[in-house]
C-alpha cells in the first residue's frame, strides 16, 4: 500500500467536519474515535488514503484537533490530538512513549510488559509489547502503519531498545492476506523464543511466529491470583497457550498442572517453560479442541483443584455477542464437574462485546447446568499495563471471574 504524504506542517494537512448531529462535545472531553455516520464524507474526504492526518472540525467548523482518517473504516477517524497546531512527527511520539515508559517504570522492576496500550497511552490502534531489548508493534490502525518509521525511532530513543519488529496480525493480516508473522524494523529478531519471567514463572516468547505480539501480558494479575489459590494443587489449564495459568501455579507450588490447547507449537513452548522452570515432571500437556477435551476428561473421571479456561474472545462483536454468550455458558458447564469439591473455577473472557454482567450471566448458568453451584471469589481485569480509557468502554475487554464451587 502506498503511504498518503505525511504534512511537514499543519498547515499542509487537509480538514474534515463532524456533521451536525455529532456530538462533539464528547470529543472534547476525549472521545478518541469518528464514526463513518459522524463524519461529512464528500467526494474529497472519500479519496483521502487510509492513515492520512487532517484537522477536525466540528459542525461550525470550530476546530478539535489532529485526527487520523480512514474513509474505508467504521471508525473514519481517530482522535490524535487535541491542538489543531500539533505536528505528529517523532518528537511528538517521543513524548507519548515517554510518559507510557515512565507509568510501566512505576510498575514493574523488568522491562516486560505492554509498553503502549492504544487509545489509553495516547495512540489509538497502537500496541507495543516490550521483551526486554526488543520492542513489538502491532499497527492495528491505517495512520500507524504510515507512521511506522518515527513511531520505531521515537521507540528506540526514549526506550533505548535495540530491536524493533513490526506484527503482520490484525489489520495488516487483513488487508495483506498474511499468516501472523514479523517484520524487522531496526536490529534483529530474535533468532529463537525467548524467555519472559512472570510471576515467579518463565514464559517462551516467539516474536515472530507467535499469536499476536508473541505473549499475553494482559492476564498477568489474574495468572497471580489463580495461583496463590493453587499450592498443592492439581491444577487444569485449558486454552493454556504458552502455560499461562498452569506454569504460573506451579511456579507458585501447585502438586500438578495439565495443559490444554489446539495449538502444537504453542504447547510445545509451554513444555520449554516449563524446562527452564525445573518443573518438567509435574507438568503435562495434550493437544486438541478444548470443548471436546473437557468432555472426554470428564468421561475419563478426572478431577481437578483448580480449573481455568481462558478461552479466544467467543463474541469479537456485537453480531457474535449470542453465539459468544452460549459458547461462554458451554465452557463453564463442560468445566464445573472436573471441579473437586470446594475447588475452584476461573472463567475468562477477552469479548469488548460481552460486558461484564453478560458473561458472568452466561458462566453461572453454565456452572448451573453442569451440576455445581458456588460462590464468585474474584473479579480480575487486565493489568494495569493495559490501561483503560474511561471514554472507550472497549478497552476495558478482559474479564476474569473466579468461583469456589
Amino acid at each position: 500500500m502506498t503511504a498518503p504524504h505525511t504534512p511537514s506542517a499543519p498547515t499542509d494537512m487537509p480538514t474534515v467536519r463532524l456533521m451536525p448531529k455529532a456530538n462533539a462535545r464528547a470529543i472534547r472531553h476525549g472521545a478518541p474515535w469518528v464514526y463513518a455516520n459522524e463524519l461529512v464524507i464528500d467526494r474529497r474526504t472519500k479519496n483521502l488514503a487510509p492513515g492520512t492526518l487532517a484537522r477536525l472540525e466540528d459542525a461550525e467548523r470550530q476546530p478539535l484537533g489532529i485526527v487520523a482518517v480512514n474513509p474505508a473504516s467504521k471508525i473514519a477517524a481517530r482522535m490524535l490530538d487535541q491542538d489543531p497546531e500539533a505536528q505528529i512527527d517523532q518528537s511528538w511520539f517521543e513524548a507519548h512513549i515517554t510518559r507510557a515508559l515512565a507509568l510501566r517504570s512505576q510498575l514493574y522492576l523488568d522491562p516486560y510488559y505492554r509498553l503502549i496500550h492504544a487509545e489509553a497511552d495516547g495512540l489509538p490502534g497502537v500496541v507495543v509489547d516490550r521483551f526486554g531489548d526488543t520492542c513489538v508493534i502491532q499497527p492495528n490502525a491505517a495512520w500507524a502503519d504510515v507512521l511506522i518509521e518515527p513511531l520505531c525511532a521515537a521507540l528506540i530513543k526514549v526506550t533505548g531498545v535495540t530491536n524493533v519488529l513490526k506484527n503482520a496480525g490484525g489489520r495488516t493480516r487483513a488487508l495483506e492476506g498474511l499468516d501472523d508473522i514479523s517484520t524487522v524494523l531496526a536490529g534483529t529478531a530474535p533468532g529463537d523464543a525467548l524467555p519472559v519471567p512472570m510471576n515467579g514463572a518463565t514464559y517462551m516468547a516467539d516474536l515472530t511466529g507467535g499469536q499476536k505480539t508473541g505473549l499475553f501480558y494482559d492476564q498477568r494479575p489474574n495468572h497471580a491470583f489463580a495461583a496463590s489459590l493453587s499450592r498443592g494443587a492439581r491444577v487444569l489449564d485449558v486454552f493454556a497457550h504458552v502455560g499461562g495459568f498452569g506454569l504460573a501455579a506451579l511456579a507458585a507450588g501447585a502438586s500438578s498442572a495439565l495443559a490444554v490447547d489446539g495449538s502444537a507449537p504453542a504447547l510445545a513452548l509451554a513444555e520449554r517453560g516449563a524446562a527452564a522452570m525445573n518443573v518438567s515432571g509435574q507438568f503435562t500437556i495434550r493437544q486438541g479442541d478444548a470443548f471436546d477435551t473437557l468432555a472426554a476428561l470428564r468421561d475419563e473421571g478426572a478431577e481437578f483443584d483448580v480449573v481455568i479456561c481462558d478461552p479466544p474472545a467467543f463474541a469479537p462483536s456485537r453480531s457474535a455477542l449470542e453465539a459468544g454468550l452460549r459458547a461462554y455458558e458451554r465452557i463453564a458447564r463442560l468445566a464445573a464437574p472436573l471441579v473437586a469439591e470446594n475447588g475452584i473455577l476461573g472463567l475468562c473472557s477477552c469479548s469488548h462485546a460481552a460486558d461484564l454482567a453478560q458473561f458472568r450471566n452466561a458462566s453461572v448458568r453454565g456452572i448451573g447446568r453442569g451440576g455445581r453451584r458456588g460462590i464468585m471469589l474474584h473479579t480480575g481485569f487486565a493489568g494495569p499495563d493495559h490501561p483503560q480509557l474511561p471514554q472507550l468502554a472497549e478497552s476495558g475487554y478482559l474479564k476474569s471471574l473466579f468461583f469456589r464451587l
